[in-house]
């Protein structure tokens, strides 16, 4: 009897934000599933830590470091991906901040300091966009290929006091729409994740403050864990979803069905 193949054998993936929570785990996932991995993250040291945890479940991968706000060096991150791998099939765009990485938690719509706006903005709704369109330009030259793009709860509804997460996020929404629809005729599908409250470092601020509370609401009656996001993206990227585009997926235990 055959060895039994993963989702993702023979593809290659990019995870940006990949070196911890939710990126790491993602990252993790689709090399359980075959796939050749580009761990990209802020910091090299981070992506190199994720690289070392696919290697030591026998998967192939590779660190680059990248800032999703310079637009030269998400071109050189494709293209390191595709230089490692030989093309690019799945794309996890997944990189982000929280309110509190820019002094804004809490803070009422119209209090926000403008610098914190454009920089939740800069990283959580155009940083995808710039991933996106160059992962686009090299899909379209293969005929083909999935795009993730991680969105939030905060997409779907408004949270008091993080004006500035929630626009973002609500754009993350709209972008997958409509480059589902602009890139569908090109064979490349889009779809985000809607995650809830999920147990990563960027999470702990808001489990400190009101973990009580987020618990009690959430149906589960528990945070979530990353690899529970992972296995969504994973399926998402896989030919096993190939009749899925423009949708946004809620994983959030939940929370939003209360």
């Amino acid at each position: 009897m055959s060895a039994a193949k993963g989702m993702l054998d023979g593809k290659s993936a990019l995870v940006t934000g990949a070196g911890s929570g939710i990126g790491r785990a993602t990252a993790l996932a689709f090399a359980r599933e075959g796939a050749w991995v580009a761990a990209a993250d802020q910091t090299l040291e981070a992506a190199q830590g994720t690289v070392a945890a696919i290697e030591a479940q026998g998967g192939q991968a590779v660190a680059i470091a990248c800032d999703v706000t310079d637009d030269a060096a998400v071109e050189a991150m494709v293209a390191a991906a595709v230089a490692a791998f030989g093309g690019l099939d799945c794309a996890f765009n997944n990189a982000g901040i929280a309110p509190h990485q820019v002094n804004a938690t809490g803070v009422l719509a119209a209090d926000l300091a403008e610098a914190s706006w454009q920089r939740l903005l800069d990283v959580n709704l155009t940083g995808v966009w710039r991933c996106l369109r160059h992962e686009v330009a090299q899909m379209r030259k293969q005929g083909g290929g999935a795009i993730v793009n991680t969105a939030s709860i905060a997409g779907l509804r408004g949270l008091p006091g993080a004006a500035g997460y929630v626009v973002g996020k609500h754009g993350v929404v709209g972008l997958t729409k409509a480059a589902a629809i602009d890139h569908a005729a090109e064979n490349i599908r889009v779809n985000a994740v809607c995650p809830g409250y999920i147990e990563t470092p960027m999470t702990e601020e808001s489990m400190r403050r009101r973990g009580d509370k987020i618990i009690a609401r959430t149906a589960l009656g528990r945070f979530g864990q990353p690899g529970e996001i992972a296995e969504a993206v994973v399926w998402l990227c896989s030919d096993r979803a190939s009749f899925v585009t423009g949708s946004n997926w809620t994983v959030d235990g939940g929370y939003s069905a209360i």
